[in-house]
């Protein structure tokens, strides 16, 4: 499985929910931080985001080939393959 990479808003508060979420379930992600960005950088990575995700909200999660579109912790859990019913 590839890595998960998470597009987020440092000031956004379900971006935060889905790092704590990805952390809790001891999940390696990467992530950046839109808002951080400037210039070229910013502009590639919009881009990105934009292909995968046309309305460019937050956050935005790749889990393989499934992008799920905000705060879904059921849906994250099933792209990750965990599954909560024991």
């Amino acid at each position: 499985m590839e890595k998960p990479i998470l597009y987020a808003l440092s000031t956004c508060s379900h971006c935060k929910s889905t790092k704590k979420l990805l952390s809790e379930c001891n999940v390696e992600y990467d992530y950046i931080e839109v808002d951080d960005l400037e210039g070229e950088e910013r502009k590639a990575i919009l881009k990105d985001i934009k292909a995968i995700n046309p309305r460019c909200s937050f956050p935005t999660i790749k889990i393989n080939e499934t992008v799920i579109v905000g705060y879904k912790e059921k849906q994250i859990k099933e792209a990750l393959g965990i599954n909560d019913e024991s």
